[in-house]
This record gives C-alpha cells, structure tokens and sequence, in this order.
C-alpha cells in the first residue's frame, strides 16, 4: 500500500477518489453558490447529510456518525 497518493493518479486512493466523485456529483455540480458565505452553509448541509443521516453500505447501512459512535442504526423511513 502506498503512503501517499500521487498527483494525477487516482487509482492510489480509491477512497478518496469515490468520495471526490460524490461530492461533485451531488454538491459542486448540482448548486449554485452565489457567495463564499452561501457555498461554505451549502457545503455544511451536504457534509451533515453525507456523515449524520445518509446510511453508507460500506459500514452496514449506518450513516458514519452512528458507526462511530457504536450506536444500532434506526430503522429506514
């Protein structure tokens, strides 16, 4: 395993890579940001979902924040 990732090789990190990608894909691509102030409260938004209630099937459908925790997950609904 590498210690480091290299500039332009996306294929040392895979993680990282993902996340990059979801990011994009669901924030960076789909809002608009009309000032710093308005993209920093947008991008917090996105950062609570992803970590506090978005359930991730990595760590058994468990949004991060729960499986840090050591806390069951809730039910879905």
């Amino acid at each position: 395993m590498l210690d480091f990732s290299r500039p332009g090789k996306p294929t040392d990190n895979g993680f990282i890579e993902s996340f990059n990608g979801k990011l994009r894909a669901e924030c960076l691509n789909t809002l608009w940001f009309m000032s710093l102030e308005g993209a920093r409260a947008k991008m917090e938004d996105w950062r609570r979902d992803y970590n506090e209630v978005r359930p991730h099937s990595a760590i058994g459908n468990k949004p991060p924040i729960v499986f840090m925790n050591g806390l069951p997950a809730a039910p879905p609904g």
